[in-house]
């Protein structure tokens, strides 16, 4: 029995496997990488179905961040150009949600640069999720950098029943590619948003110059967390950060990252996220016979993404349909 029927089967069977059995993934090459991405499928479709959640985010602060996170071009610490806005556009956001809704949308998040939001911001951004809240049916999730449990109970209150603060990599790359906060830190926002009753996104950026082991290293430390979610993003290097001439993985090597993931975390929403347009190309279609059952549709927050009508066609040739999974 080769080791990717080994290790399928133990999960099919409802089992969990060690980091040691999945480390033997890493080495599945050419041919062999699409046996393990229809086995990933098996997995998703027996654990979480035919169904794909589509979510859209809207940027409400962006740019002039103070943390120096290497992927990222709204560092304040990196020389990128991009197009800043420093303050909430309260009837945008709430037009985007209503939009989003009417294209089928399930889910809408409004994310903001910025290790934390300021008293005045969060003030606004409480009534702006209050009046979506009150105008669609919209699942709210919320992206806001570090957060207190306070500050998750209010936000549960407005509306917001998921929050999104990814561990971006895994704990031992992870001072590669932030030094202005730790890792620790972005565990407690993690526990605050679940101590608070809150569902939680967390995922992380992949190619950014991190080992094979150690992106399964993250996918280890994500399913210890015991999340709801997880988005991966992938590396679309920008110019003017530290990582823009990094050379970013195949789109063989994303999808085999992928499928991993479904192994190690058999039941939960795997989201493909940024970057999902150039660092798989016309490999796209793939990620979802290759265990990923949800997808950030529409632009991102500094970059242009696919548009949900060829989203929703893509779900439909499948033979998907949109669903909910929670």
């Amino acid at each position: 029995m080769s080791i990717i029927n080994e290790l399928s089967a133990k999960v099919l069977d409802g089992k969990l496997l060690s980091f040691d059995e999945t480390e033997k993934l890493l080495t599945i090459a050419k041919d062999d990488i699409y046996d393990l991405l229809a086995t990933a499928n098996k997995i998703r479709k027996k654990f979480t179905g035919n169904k794909v959640e589509l979510c859209a985010i809207t940027a409400g602060i962006v740019g002039r961040c103070s943390e120096d996170c290497a992927f990222c071009a709204q560092s304040g610490h990196h020389q990128a150009v991009i197009p800043e806005k420093c303050h909430l556009d309260r009837a945008e956001i709430v037009n985007k949600a209503l939009q989003a809704e009417q294209q089928g949308i399930i889910r809408y998040s409004l994310v903001n640069s910025g290790y934390r939001s300021t008293e005045k911001e969060f003030a606004e951004i409480l009534a702006i999720y209050a009046e979506i809240k009150s105008k669609t049916k919209l699942e709210l999730c919320a992206s806001l950098g570090v957060l207190t449990p306070e500050k998750a109970r209010q936000l549960l209150t407005a509306g917001v029943t998921r929050y999104h603060h990814n561990v971006e990599t895994s704990r031992s790359f992870y001072p590669q590619i932030c030094t202005t906060h730790n890792y620790e830190k972005r565990l407690q926002t993690i526990q605050a948003a679940k101590q608070a009753g809150m569902q939680v996104c967390c995922g992380g950026i992949i190619s950014v110059g991190e080992t094979a082991r150690q992106r399964l290293e993250m996918a280890f430390e994500i399913r210890n967390l015991n999340v709801d979610a997880i988005p991966i993003n992938i590396l679309s290097p920008v110019p003017g950060t530290p990582l823009e001439r990094q050379i970013i993985l195949s789109p063989l090597e994303t999808l085999k990252t992928i499928a991993i993931f479904r192994f190690v975390l058999p039941a939960k929403s795997i989201r493909l996220a940024g970057g999902r347009v150039t660092g798989l190309r016309d490999l796209q279609v793939l990620a979802f016979l290759a265990g990923a059952n949800a997808t950030i549709t529409g632009d991102y927050l500094t970059t242009d993404g696919r548009s949900t009508s060829d989203d929703w066609q893509m779900i439909k040739d499948l033979g998907f349909r949109v669903g909910k999974h929670y």
